[in-house]
């Protein structure tokens, strides 16, 4: 019977290398309380602002009475109107448009980009002042035609419809940014021609196939025009309209404290509606793709 050979373990190593450990990196928490004291304290400040009156010590009057203030309620009214019709006309420029460029040569697509991106070119003083120009013409040129009573309407002072056009053409390139992204991570060709080939419509395939899939860049895009809308006072100021910024800086004059505090109040409202947007843009998606439908779709054309 043959002897066993001893194994030799020489060649075995005893060592074994330690993983390395992350090293700690304090920089990434320093530059993140550097930005965060950046952003909290001017919020802080403005707070102390409106709650300490000198002499008086602390007290909220300044929060009390805006529910009270003249005109506090119209103008926000006012201006969340304007931007849920911003938002509406806004999309239904640029979703088809988009989604068009996708599906047609792709030379277009810069042509679109430019005109979106024109109004970060022109200041926004130079667009109310063309738009005060045209509105000057109804009564100096069109006031014995039907056409005036078109002109009155759009500038009607309960819901100016003016004003819903010019911030669309200021949101344009806001939308078409975050919509074009979203389109960058679908396949819109595909998607369209397997709902064409199951019978969709055209309608049906923007509305039931790509709209689903950019769920996301819709709720981003509509929070910046929201934010765009909330904020904007050059364009509506110089044309007369007393939206809710117009009206935070016509009450400061008289009530600093509380200009202040609709201020913070208004951060409040709008990060509470970027909540809500947010989570409408990451919900479940019930997008169904238009390939793994094999019975006929809707709206066949």
């Amino acid at each position: 019977m043959a002897a066993l050979t001893p194994v030799s373990t020489a060649s075995v190593p005893t060592t074994v290398k330690k993983a390395r450990r992350p090293r700690p990196r304090y920089w990434r928490g320093a530059v993140l309380a550097i930005a965060g004291l950046y952003f909290i304290t001017p919020l802080v400040s403005s707070f102390v602002f409106t709650v300490h009156v000198p002499g008086q010590g602390v007290s909220f009057q300044a929060y009390s009475g805006i529910l009270s203030a003249e005109g506090f309620t119209e103008s926000l009214f006012l201006s969340l109107s304007l931007a849920v019709a911003t938002i509406a006309l806004a999309l239904l420029l640029v979703v088809p448009a988009l989604v068009a460029v996708r599906l047609g040569p792709p030379r277009l697509r810069a042509v679109v980009e430019i005109v979106c991106m024109m109004p970060l070119v022109v200041p926004p003083i130079a667009l109310v002042t063309g738009i005060a120009t045209v509105l000057r013409w109804g009564p100096e040129h069109f006031s014995r035609t039907p056409l005036y009573q078109t002109f009155l309407a759009v500038q009607n002072e309960s819901f100016p419809v003016v004003l819903v056009l010019a911030y669309t053409v200021l949101a344009l390139p806001f939308v078409h940014r975050s919509l074009d992204a979203g389109l960058r991570a679908v396949d819109v060709p595909t998607l369209v021609e397997a709902a064409r080939n199951c019978g969709a419509g055209r309608v049906y395939v923007i509305a039931r196939v790509i709209l689903p899939n950019l769920r996301s860049s819709l709720a981003g895009a509509s929070f910046l025009t929201l934010a765009l809308v909330l904020g904007e006072y050059t364009v509506a100021s110089l044309l007369g309209f007393r939206p809710f910024a117009v009206w935070i800086v016509t009450v400061s004059g008289a009530e600093a404290r509380m200009s202040v505090a609709v201020s913070l109040l208004s951060l409040l409202i709008t990060w509470a509606l970027l909540l809500v947007l947010s989570r409408a843009g990451t919900g479940s998606s019930t997008a169904v793709p238009a390939a793994a439908s094999t019975t006929s779709v809707p709206g066949k054309e």
